[in-house]
């Protein structure tokens, strides 16, 4: 395991990469170009970011909406048929993921849903695109735990051929990421063909693995097929992490974090039985989305990985090793986009950002081209 202590309406802005850096000293400077950056839109309270086509993206509040933004009108759309969600605290309607089929988008959503006896759950719904609007909206899962806790949701999607992915804080109560009969504090998987999941013998089937605080970022990384993620430590000890099928990250029963009040939270490193993470920051980051770069628009991104950091209001670009293991990051756009929560890459190489502002934005990052004459 790595270990990372780290101290320290339309426009257009042209930035040199350089000078956006904020990094700690001694850190490489990763290019002179120039990036064009364009607020393509505004939005309350923006969570989830899924690209629909290479110039549409959906875009979710944690208030209940879900817009179409159309990168090249710069115009947004509210989509009709979301389902009901409960915006409390953290919850709301957090992340979005799209599949596309010969019939059509489909739409996964994943939310915080208000019981009859006015508890909260997670929920993730699966609707189809039709226009503006949501329709066949179901449930495709709801978590079994209820609490009137307003934290800790986790709710990151993501999909692979066969698989819908998502990512479950732990409520606000630790013992649940340990406790595999329970849906809080894992990474789950969902069969998207509608069969039944299967999982370990003693764990619910939709568990995939456990051990999990407060995961926001979840990706596959498209040149190794792995599953990537990353949570929220405590005091300190935000984590990266490789997922595995069935296997345990440890939270709380490890923590590279400390207790709000001052001292450990059970052991600092992973024995037999655990696995640790491949990065860690402490102080915290809080990060939030995640995205491997493997566009080819900007090359001096190749390969890396981006984190959101809502506390830094940054991006953190972390190069990868040899042997595909985090080595060293840069903070890169430090206070230009607030606090960062989510990013996509588009197939054109350029990225797209959205943050955590009550007036939120969505941004595109493009390289610059001089005119020529």
């Amino acid at each position: 395991m790595w270990k990372k202590i780290f101290t320290g309406s339309i426009f257009i802005v042209i930035f040199n990469v350089v000078g956006l850096l904020g990094c700690k000293a001694g850190s490489a400077e990763i290019s002179t170009s120039k990036i064009k950056i364009e607020k393509i839109g505004t939005v309350y309270l923006p969570w989830g970011l899924a690209i629909l086509t290479p110039y549409e993206v959906l875009v979710t509040t944690k208030i209940g909406q879900l817009f179409l933004f159309n990168l090249d009108t710069k115009t947004k759309t509210l989509i009709s048929g979301t389902p009901r969600s409960a915006f409390y605290r953290q919850g709301g309607l957090l992340d979005v993921a799209v599949q596309k089929r010969k019939d059509g988008n489909y739409i996964f959503l994943c939310y915080s849903k208000l019981t009859a006896n006015k508890n909260l759950t997670v929920a993730i719904s699966k609707s189809k695109l039709l226009g503006n609007k949501l329709i066949q909206t179901r449930d495709i899962f709801t978590s079994n735990h209820l609490s009137r806790s307003g934290v800790h949701f986790g709710c990151r999607l993501a999909l692979n051929e066969i698989h819908l992915f998502a990512s479950l804080g732990d409520r606000g109560n630790r013992s649940n990421a340990q406790n595999p009969s329970n849906h809080p504090g894992s990474i789950i998987r969902i069969p998207i063909n509608g069969t039944k999941p299967t999982g370990k013998l003693g764990w619910l089937p939709e568990i995939y693995s456990i051990g999990h605080r407060n995961p926001q970022g979840l990706y596959f990384q498209k040149s190794t097929g792995q599953l990537w993620s990353h949570e929220h430590g405590p005091r300190g000890g935000d984590e990266i992490n490789v997922i595995n099928k069935n296997h345990n990250y440890g939270w709380p029963k490890i923590s590279y974090g400390k207790e709000y009040i001052g001292g450990d939270i059970g052991l600092n490193y992973s024995p037999e039985g655990f696995t640790d993470p491949v990065w860690v920051w402490t102080p915290s980051i809080a990060p939030s989305g995640l995205t491997f770069y493997e566009g080819k628009m900007f090359k001096q991104f190749s390969g890396k990985l981006l984190v959101g950091a809502l506390k830094y209001r940054c991006i953190y670009l972390i190069n990868l090793s040899a042997d595909n293991k985090p080595e060293k990051e840069e903070c890169i756009f430090k206070n230009v986009f607030g606090r960062v929560r989510d990013i996509e890459v588009l197939a054109d190489g350029s990225i797209l950002v959205i943050n955590d502002e009550k007036q939120g934005h969505l941004f595109r990052l493009s390289k610059n081209i001089p005119n020529s004459k």
